[in-house]
């Protein structure tokens, strides 16, 4: 095991946090995402997305992203300086929806920049996907001419536990609406889920012992298809009972300090330390 510190690049859904419709609606009335226009807003939310800070044996600094959705580059411009991020050495896909594979473009600032290639990691269900959304990065025969495409190397996964650079990666497999699956991961005591609907019994088995649990949160009061709502969040961690859970991928009906306020109450009535996690937190675990 090895120290890392574990970032935040994003906490919002695909559609992110705020809503244009909403800051141009006339009267403005969503209290969310005006609040998130305020600079330090905990509401201003980007795609989900995760950076693990670690070294390698030797001391070199290894930095590996999951996921690179829409805003994932301007994710990057704010918090890699900010967190001394210099080199992106590898990226960790959990499915192929636009809000995880979207930024995969970007990479081509780090590839032709500052490496030749950069490895991909990815479920062998979504190449057939990204062979078409990204046909170009799969196969860059079929590329324009002009532009710098992104020298990817898209090494395909499973089920299985695997290592990137001597980060343990082990798949979570959950479900993510009828017939869609995504995958969480765990790194060391850290249990990374941001997209799921259910968690399957065979997957609760490989969070025995979490530290903590980064689990979806889409909105209250309301269930949806394809997401944990934010009470089916706080059930699940009242029945995993992990270490600390912290919330992650909200829209903007969840409001930061608020909800986060009445989070806090668990801590005493049950026991539960759950907190919304926000852009540009961070923790320091090993991996």
């Amino acid at each position: 095991m090895h120290p890392a510190r574990i970032v935040f690049l994003g906490t919002g859904t695909s559609e992110r946090v705020p809503r244009v419709t909403c800051l141009t609606k006339q009267p403005p009335i969503c209290a969310v995402c005006i609040d998130s226009q305020r600079p330090g807003s905990r509401n201003f939310r980007r795609n989900t997305s995760l950076l693990i800070q670690t070294a390698d044996p030797d001391g070199k600094p290894v930095n590996i992203v999951i996921d690179a959705g829409k805003s994932f580059y301007e994710a990057c411009m704010e918090w890699f300086p900010k967190f001394g991020v210099a080199s992106l050495d590898a990226v960790v896909i959990t499915h192929a929806h636009a809000d995880a594979i979207a930024g995969l473009d970007d990479l081509r600032d780090w590839t032709n920049y500052s490496r030749g290639t950069l490895p991909v990691y990815v479920r062998g269900v979504d190449m057939p996907t990204l062979s078409k959304t990204h046909f170009y990065l799969v196969d860059r025969a079929q590329s324009t001419s002009g532009g710098g495409v992104a020298r990817l190397q898209f090494v395909e996964t499973d089920t299985e536990p695997f290592d990137v650079l001597g980060v343990r990666f082990t798949p979570l497999p959950v479900e993510h609406g009828p017939g869609v699956t995504s995958h969480g991961y765990r790194v060391g005591d850290v249990c990374y889920i941001p997209d799921v609907s259910a968690i399957p019994p065979s997957t609760e088995k490989r969070l025995d012992g979490c530290g903590v649990l980064v689990l979806d949160a889409l909105r209250p009061g309301r269930t949806h298809g394809s997401h944990l709502s934010l009470e089916q969040s706080v059930d699940t961690a009242r029945r995993l009972r992990p270490g600390r859970t912290l919330l992650t991928d909200m829209a903007h009906d969840i409001n930061h300090e608020p909800v986060n306020a009445e989070l806090a109450r668990l801590k005493e009535s049950e026991g539960l330390d759950i907190q919304l996690a926000y852009d540009g937190l961070s923790f320091e675990t090993e991996v």
